[in-house]
């Protein structure tokens, strides 16, 4: 059974929309390439409005309306978070940052005691 969350591109004009768009994009990177022997803006301008272009015309398919719904929906929660203070983000990180050499310290003796039982008392290497 298909995933219902999962976006597909359904009606033929979206599809069309969207190629086209990947067409307006490649034509904009083509149009770079070719323009080689013309100046920096002249090639930097056939590039952004080709790549311009491209993104208005997905943009304006179903599935870029639907990704700007989400992109608005996106923002909105991005609005609703509580960021933590300087003071909060600065004892944060001292307490991960002493949690961190805490396990190193355990981590560095095991390894020491496990090397010393393998090594000196069952193999008997000095």
């Amino acid at each position: 059974m298909a995933n219902p969350s999962v976006e597909t591109v359904n009606t033929a004009s979206d599809k069309l929309m969207l190629a086209a768009a990947v067409v307006l994009a490649v034509a904009g990177v083509a149009g770079f390439s070719i323009l080689s022997n013309q100046e920096w803006y002249v090639r930097g301008a056939v590039l952004a409005l080709g790549l311009g272009a491209g993104v208005v015309v997905a943009l304006l398919s179903m599935t870029g309306k639907t990704f700007i719904g989400f992109a608005k929906d996106s923002y909105r929660e991005v609005r609703k978070v509580v960021w933590p203070s300087r003071k909060e983000a600065g004892q944060t990180t001292l307490v991960v940052f002493g949690f961190v050499m805490v396990m190193a310290i355990y981590l560095w003796g095991s390894d020491k005691t496990i090397e010393y039982v393998i090594f000196s008392l069952i193999l008997g290497w000095k």
